[in-house]
């Protein structure tokens, strides 16, 4: 156990590395965060994904695009 110039034995740059691993983990890891508040699609965004995806057909999508239309 030896003391040198307020140095204990290379500890201090231990907690330096310590400290960074943390605040790195903490601040650039994404993570989901719990409650946190999400986008939500709108409704002309749901109706394009599902003509995307073949759920209804282009008259469909063109006739509930005017209704969602005349809403606003």
């Amino acid at each position: 156990m030896h003391y040198y110039d307020g140095h204990f034995g290379g500890m201090h740059l231990i907690w330096w590395i310590i400290w960074v691993i943390l605040l790195a983990w903490i601040f650039f890891i994404p993570a989901d965060i719990p409650y946190q508040k999400t986008k939500k699609d709108s409704p002309l965004d749901i109706l394009k994904n599902r003509f995307a995806k073949g759920e209804i057909s282009k008259e469909e999508f063109e006739e509930s695009k005017k209704v969602l239309k005349s809403d606003n």
